[in-house]
């Protein structure tokens, strides 16, 4: 009778443990195997959506020819991408969670070899990721888009070129500006890269973002934790207005 008490004891205790190795062992292979990887990080080189197909995804139009003027308002381009990337844990597995748009509007304006203006606009409604239950957590708990559809960027000081790109040519720069996310608005400084290909300028780089600073919630759920913090990325593609 003790024997058998003994290994029913040694049964309660081994099925749960077996459950959490399997869980593991199952989440490891999903994310490692099953699943898609993250994409990688928009670069100048033309890193596409993570839910289009490159086959139909625009990059940059380096078909335009260069304006006679550099002067004046360039608009975004469907080639523009954003969105959000913050490392996620997902039952003790480390992974990275993406989402991105190419719904982004904007403009910026240019005068001699400074930037003086720029304006950028991101859809947060359209950001997808490969996760559907995240999505939905993104657009409704955490970012509330139907009181707060968009994130934007306005440049509070003009930035200083001092030449303008060569074409093919990249430049680096710090940008300062107002983020505005979640309703709430915030002085930042980051910096961007700048390639010129013909008549397209894109701009690309990433902007850092501690959740707690603009009100949006802990985006942990369920078995996925979170980071308190994340970034923005962006690669906007431009083109001269009327040309």
């Amino acid at each position: 009778m003790r024997r058998l008490k003994l290994i029913r004891l040694q049964w309660i205790i081994a099925l749960p443990v077996a459950a959490l190795v399997l869980v593991t062992a199952g989440t490891w292979t999903y994310i490692h195997v099953m699943s898609d990887s993250a994409p990688a990080p928009l670069t100048l080189e033309g890193q596409v959506q993570n839910n289009v197909p490159a086959s139909t995804a625009t990059t940059a139009a380096a078909v335009t020819a260069a304006p006679a003027t550099f002067d004046g308002t360039w608009i975004t381009t469907s080639a523009s991408q954003a969105g959000y990337r913050v490392k996620e844990v997902l039952f003790g597995q480390s992974t990275e969670a993406v989402g991105r748009t190419s719904n982004v509007d904007g403009a910026l304006t240019i005068a001699g070899t400074s930037v003086e203006t720029a304006d950028i606009s991101i859809d947060l409604a359209s950001v997808t990721s490969d996760k559907s239950q995240r999505d939905s957590q993104f657009r409704g708990r955490i970012m509330s888009v139907s009181q707060y559809p968009t994130a934007t960027f306005k440049l509070t000081s003009p930035i200083d070129l001092g030449l303008l790109p060569a074409d093919g040519a990249t430049v680096t720069v710090p940008a300062t500006g107002a983020l505005t996310l979640h309703g709430t608005t915030k002085a930042v400084t980051t910096t961007v890269t700048a390639k010129r290909a013909g008549g397209t300028i894109q701009v690309n780089g990433t902007i850092p973002v501690v959740f707690g600073d603009y009100g949006i919630p802990n985006p942990s759920f369920g078995p996925a934790s979170t980071e308190d913090h994340g970034v923005i990325e962006f690669l906007v593609s431009f083109v001269k207005s009327g040309e």
